[in-house]
């Protein structure tokens, strides 16, 4: 999944320039070697220079586009495209409807982009202590970064209690709705789960006492 498919792009965005292609084009060689390799011999005996190899570029390049093992198998994209998406919500509408819509966006598009990569990182994530650290690790700068958004909008300081939680709360719950969708074999339909955990967070628990 690459930010230039995504439904989440901008309307009208330039076509990127010969070299952010290639770099994209790396990136992407990378991934669906990991992907492969991990289908092949699992996720701990998958070692950066085999990444290399089979991608057919050196280990260095691994390293100058993905940090991390974790952070090839994990994907970053959607975060600007998620805060701009975000700053295009009339200006009127509450915080909770303006981040639902965003992050059902966004799911949808990953679903929609390449749905077999994202069952893998969800299995990855429950499998892999280190790809689920790095998830929520990523879940946390996500949530940062929409609070800055939204924290431009309302007038509020973006480090205060009421934007941090009211937006952590929100990025946190849908690693949960991701997690459970896996441990369940991904038998449910991802955007409604994300919407049945996004109404819990809006309305509470059924049956909870006023």
């Amino acid at each position: 999944m690459t930010a230039a498919h995504s439904p989440l792009s901008p309307a009208g965005t330039p076509r990127p320039g010969l070299r952010e292609r290639k770099k994209t084009k790396t990136r992407e060689a990378i991934r669906t070697a990991t992907y492969a390799l991990i289908g092949e011999q699992g996720y701990d005996a998958t070692t950066i220079e085999q990444i290399a190899e089979r991608a057919e570029v050196s280990p260095s390049t691994v390293f100058r586009y993905f940090p991390a093992k974790e952070d090839i198998v994990l994907r970053w994209e959607y975060d600007p495209l998620m805060a701009e998406e975000l700053r295009a919500r009339p200006a009127g509408e509450s915080w909770t409807h303006s981040l639902r819509h965003v992050l059902g966006r966004a799911v949808e598009a990953m679903a929609e982009d390449d749905p077999e990569a994202l069952r893998v990182r969800a299995r990855l994530a429950l499998q892999v202590p280190a790809v689920r650290d790095r998830m929520a690790g990523s879940t946390t700068r996500t949530g940062r970064l929409l609070g800055t958004v939204l924290a431009e909008r309302s007038g509020l300081d973006p480090d205060g209690l009421q934007v941090r939680v009211h937006v952590t709360s929100l990025v946190g719950g849908l690693m949960e709705v991701y997690l459970y969708w896996a441990e369940r074999g991904f038998e449910d339909d991802l955007p409604g789960l994300l919407a049945r955990g996004l109404d819990l967070l809006e309305h509470g628990l059924p049956g909870e006492n006023p």
